[in-house]
């Protein structure tokens, strides 16, 4: 294999996968080459369950490349951004021989799947500057070509410092590391950020996929969807590694409908909102004595360091409020992260610190 090719693992550049009965190109009326039902189950009115459901869904396939700016074949539907990384550790990585690349502190599915997978774990950290979070992209690059890294994890915006990274940077992280590593930029936020996406760079940077998903703000976490996109050629080895059938109908047909025009513009209108209520929160938060330091964010959510953490979260709880406790983290031995709720629910969250430092 060339190109991206030449990083999928050895033993899988001939795999064939598993063929399943709906990748058949044949057609009739009457299926009987699944071993599937021929009765509907009592609790499907129309039937439709009881077939199996496509290994991916054309039309939603086809709006979700519209959506993000590229064809079909290079983008890969699954179980939320979740599968996509398993996806590509497995296919990319040789146990106890290939390595990742992640920054700390970060969404902890990097790890998981590397872990799973058995493949080493460099951490480059992030580094902590008044102005937010920054990755150190000549730190990263080193390790990478000294650690033999084949994937090249950055989260922009990252979660859950809210920082993103310059596409200048990724450009240049990608060239510098080309023939040599897969850099994935998770863009699990991305609706909320400021500037474009890195599927702008896949047309001259061969060694670059990335993460989208539906979880957010589309607000359809249930649903499960979530894409990898890339070149043509890693799509296609990432599929052959794919379960048969990882989309199931009605969450199909439901982020569908989830993603026809008039949801699109509701969507817009409530990312307006969330990034209206980003810069109340972040001011407001500022304001409270017991808060430390606010990190601008380009998420919905703001990570937030505190003099007593865990007064806060206690505050927040017994106001009915749930928040993510980030102290076990890297570095956020004091902070919290605050998802962006509505303007109502983010009065909550500032109510219940502001009692906390009256209590206090």
């Amino acid at each position: 294999m060339s190109g991206v090719g030449s990083l999928v693992r050895p033993d899988l550049r001939g795999f064939a996968g598993y063929k399943s009965a709906r990748s058949e190109s044949v057609r009739g009326d009457v299926w009987l080459n699944a071993n599937e039902s021929a009765w509907a189950n009592p609790a499907d009115g129309e039937g439709r369950s009881r077939r199996y459901p496509e290994p991916q869904p054309p039309a939603l396939r086809a709006r979700l490349a519209q959506l993000y700016g590229v064809v079909p074949e290079q983008l890969l539907v699954g179980r939320g951004s979740d599968e996509a990384i398993d996806l590509l550790v497995r296919a990319l990585c040789v146990p106890g021989q290939d390595a990742i690349v992640v920054t700390p502190p970060v969404f902890g599915m990097y790890v998981v799947c590397a872990r799973l997978q058995g493949a080493r774990i460099v951490e480059i950290p992030l580094v902590d500057h008044e102005a937010g979070f920054a990755a150190d992209l000549d730190a990263i690059r080193d390790a990478a070509l000294a650690q033999g890294a084949k994937l090249v994890f950055l989260c922009s915006p990252s979660n859950p410092a809210g920082s993103v990274i310059p596409l200048e940077g990724v450009a240049a992280l990608a060239r510098a590391l080309d023939g040599r590593a897969l850099v994935v930029v998770d863009e699990a936020y991305a609706e909320f950020a400021d500037g474009a996406s890195a599927t702008t760079l896949l047309d001259t940077h061969a060694n670059v996929a990335v993460l989208r998903t539906l979880s957010k703000a589309h607000a359809l976490a249930a649903a499960r969807i979530g894409v990898v996109i890339g070149g043509a050629e890693l799509i296609a080895v990432l599929q052959r590694c794919q379960a048969p059938y990882p989309v199931p109908t009605p969450c199909a047909d439901l982020a569908l409908e989830g993603l026809s025009d008039a949801a699109i513009a509701q969507t817009r209108e409530r990312v307006a909102v969330v990034r209206r209520e980003r810069e109340r929160l972040l001011y407001a938060l500022a304001r409270i004595p017991g808060v430390r330091h606010v990190y601008p964010s380009q998420g919905n959510y703001l990570l937030a360091r505190f003099s007593d953490a865990e007064g806060a979260f206690r505050a927040l709880l017994a106001a009915g409020v749930v928040v993510r406790d980030q102290r076990a983290a890297p570095q956020l031995g004091d902070a919290l992260r605050i998802t962006i709720g509505s303007p109502e629910q983010n009065d909550r969250v500032l109510s219940a610190l502001n009692m906390q430092e009256v209590a206090a």
